[in-house]
C-alpha cells in the first residue's frame, strides 16, 4: 500500500469482478423476468391491463382520463415491455461475458460500455415505466392488488448500485487512462 490507496493490481482486479458480477446478477434476473413473460404471458400480462386501466385505483374523476382501456394498446404496451427486456437482458449478458473476458486481457472498457447501456436500460424500465409511469401516471399506488412498486424500486437500486460499480474508476484500470 502506498499513500493510503491500495496497490494498482490490487483494484484493477476486485472492481471489475464486482462489476462483472453485480452485472451479471442483474443480467440473470432480467433474463428470468423476461423468459418468464414470455412463457407465461397470461400473468403479467393482466398486470400490466389493470395498470393501464387504472381500474383498482381510486376511480378519482379528474385522474381517471388518463386510463387506456383498449386490450390492443394494453397488449402492445405489454408487448413492448417484453422486448425491452429481452434486449436488456441480452445487452447485460454480453457486457457480462466481457467483463470477464476483458479483464484476462486488461481490456474491460467494452464492457464497461455495455454494461452502462443495458443498466441505463433498466433504470428507464423500472425507474421511467413502472415507478414514474405506471406508478404516478396511472397511479398505480393506489391499487392494493395491481401495486409493482416495491418491485420497481428493488430493481431500480440493484441496477444503479451496479451502475455505480461499474464507473468506480478502478473498473477499467488507471484513472484517466479511458482503459
Amino acid at each position: 500500500m502506498t499513500d493510503g490507496h491500495p496497490t494498482e493490481p490490487a483494484s484493477r482486479t476486485k472492481v471489475p469482478l464486482a462489476a462483472a458480477v453485480l452485472t451479471g446478477t442483474v443480467a440473470l434476473y432480467i433474463s428470468l423476468v423476461a423468459f418468464g413473460n414470455i412463457t407465461d404471458f397470461g400473468t403479467n400480462r393482466d398486470f400490466v391491463r389493470h395498470v393501464l386501466a387504472m381500474d383498482t385505483t381510486f376511480k378519482d374523476p379528474d385522474l381517471m382520463w388518463r386510463a387506456l382501456t383498449s386490450q390492443t394498446v394494453q397488449d402492445t404496451a405489454y408487448l413492448g415491455i417484453i422486448a425491452w427486456e429481452t434486449v436488456t437482458s441480452v445487452v447485460l449478458l454480453v457486457g457480462t461475458a466481457l467483463w470477464f473476458t476483458g479483464a484476462r486481457r486488461g481490456s474491460v472498457a467494452r464492457a464497461r460500455q455495455l454494461s452502462t447501456v443495458g443498466l441505463l436500460m433498466m433504470v428507464l424500465l423500472f425507474g421511467v415505466g413502472f415507478l414514474a409511469i405506471g406508478g404516478e401516471w396511472f397511479s398505480m399506488w393506489q391499487s392494493k392488488q395491481w401495486n409493482g412498486l416495491e418491485a420497481a424500486t428493488r430493481n431500480l437500486t440493484v441496477a444503479g448500485i451496479a451502475l455505480v460499480v461499474v464507473h468506480l474508476p478502478g473498473a477499467v484500470g488507471k484513472q484517466g487512462s479511458g482503459e
